[in-house]
């Protein structure tokens, strides 16, 4: 049997750069992924057992999809939250309060409506899994990175929270943070060949870690950090 065999995992954000990966590994595993983002355009590639556009700033719309799901499959064991975005540049002083509303809803808001609309299925699951991608800013902020850091900071204490009520549920439940400086992709090194990305973790990388944690293998990590950057 692979790692991931009967397992239903939830992807949200699945139709970026990192998606079709992490996609890709879980499905190999033997999940069945099912995968979401705000536009149906964006999943169109993906092969997954169920795609959808949903809207997570909306709770409703959130609550729905979580709902659907344990129906169509009879459970979801995990989540693996991939939304994702940067907007950043200016120092500090200058910097427009504008980006901190757009950071917080795209990198909080929406972790906080998919935590809660899976909380209950991840304590049915017996196993559930729940993982944020989160970045190197998070715990080193730069003057010209604020909002972005503030805003993935924020995100990953709320995994921490989300981890302490899995912890005393006392069902099995974990929920973690993978954090990275950057992302790249073959496509990215492929159109830069001459570019080290030294300081880049490569899309494969970070599926498989995802991989590790929402299997059995990944049972004893809990509100912990995994730094996948130098």
């Amino acid at each position: 049997m692979s790692s991931l065999d009967g397992r239903v995992v939830a992807v949200p954000g699945a139709g970026g750069s990192l998606g079709p990966y992490v996609v890709r590994a879980l499905a190999e595993a033997g999940a069945q992924v099912a995968a979401t983002d705000v536009s149906e355009e964006r999943l169109a590639a993906l092969d997954a057992a169920d795609k959808r556009a949903v809207d997570l700033l909306d709770p409703a719309d959130t609550s729905a999809w979580a709902r659907d799901l344990e129906q169509r499959f009879g459970r979801v064991d995990a989540v693996a939250h991939l939304v994702g975005g940067w907007r950043g540049g200016t120092p500090l002083p200058n910097a427009p309060l504008d980006d901190w509303e757009f950071l917080s809803n795209l990198l909080v808001r929406t972790v906080q409506h998919t935590s809660g609309a899976f909380y209950d299925a991840l304590a049915r699951s017996g196993r559930g899994r729940f993982v944020i991608m989160s970045a190197k800013q998070a715990v080193m902020p730069t003057t010209d990175n604020a909002a972005y850091a503030a805003a993935k900071a924020a995100a990953e204490a709320w995994v921490y929270a989300l981890a302490h009520g899995f912890a005393a549920d006392g069902k099995g439940a974990t929920a973690n943070v993978i954090a990275i400086n950057a992302l790249v992709t073959p496509e990215m090194r492929a159109a830069e060949p001459e570019k080290a990305f030294k300081t880049f973790t490569d899309a494969t990388d970070i599926a498989e870690a995802i991989r590790f944690i929402v299997s059995d293998a990944g049972a004893k990590m809990n509100g912990q950090r995994l730094a996948l950057h130098g």
